[in-house]
């Protein structure tokens, strides 16, 4: 009989993975009942190809290589072969119809639980899934009680006191293209991967 686990589902499209996302997973993989978080790469949408965004293919191997050495924190590709555009509320059903067992909780934002509401299926997801959630910003310890949507409250939803990160990939990706150093916002694999590719050179 397959063990049962708690697993969290860290979404992103990680164009590149970086210390703030690895920060982030890792404190909520140590300090929750999880028992490992799964990184869940979102697939380039066919209809909006973005030049700056790297092949699904690439971008899962920079998560391998920058997690490799932490057993908690795993990586799923499980959206490339999901009907386009993802819907998180339908890849929860496959996780759940692959894996009975295991009980599948949602990483995001504190900014993205102020937009769940407008989600496919949300209520749905809010039925049947825990909701963990970390503070983008000073503010949003403040800012708690302020939620026009209630969600703040709702039984399922639980706050952590993760690190703030002031750190996106998209910074990353222009100081590349303006040749400026970014050695301590990503871990030396991923920098030499990304070096020798010349990725976001010209993007």
């Amino acid at each position: 009989m397959e063990n049962k686990k708690n697993i969290g589902l860290y979404f992103g499209t990680f164009n590149p993975i970086h210390v703030g996302h690895l920060i982030i997973a890792n404190h909520i993989a140590n300090h929750s009942n999880l028992d490992e978080v799964l990184l869940v790469i979102s697939p380039q949408n066919p209809l909006k190809k973005q030049k700056s965004l790297l092949e699904d293919y690439h971008r899962l191997n920079l998560v391998k290589i920058a997690i490799e050495d932490n057993p908690k924190l795993k990586v799923s590709d499980i959206e490339f072969s999901l009907a386009k555009p993802s819907y998180t509320s339908l890849t929860l059903i496959h996780l759940q119809e692959k894996y009975p067992s295991n009980n599948f909780s949602l990483i995001m934002g504190e900014d993205n639980l102020r937009s769940f509401h407008k989600w496919k299926n949300y209520e749905d997801i809010l039925l049947k899934h825990k909701i963990i959630v970390y503070p983008r910003s000073l503010l949003d310890y403040e800012k708690t009680n302020l939620f026009s949507n209630n969600l703040n409250k709702h039984p399922q939803v639980s706050f952590c006191n993760a690190p703030i990160m002031n750190i996106s990939s998209s910074f990353i990706r222009n100081a590349i293209k303006e040749n400026k150093d970014i050695s301590y916002m990503l871990t030396k694999p991923v920098a030499k991967y990304i070096g020798e590719m010349h990725f976001y050179k010209d993007s």
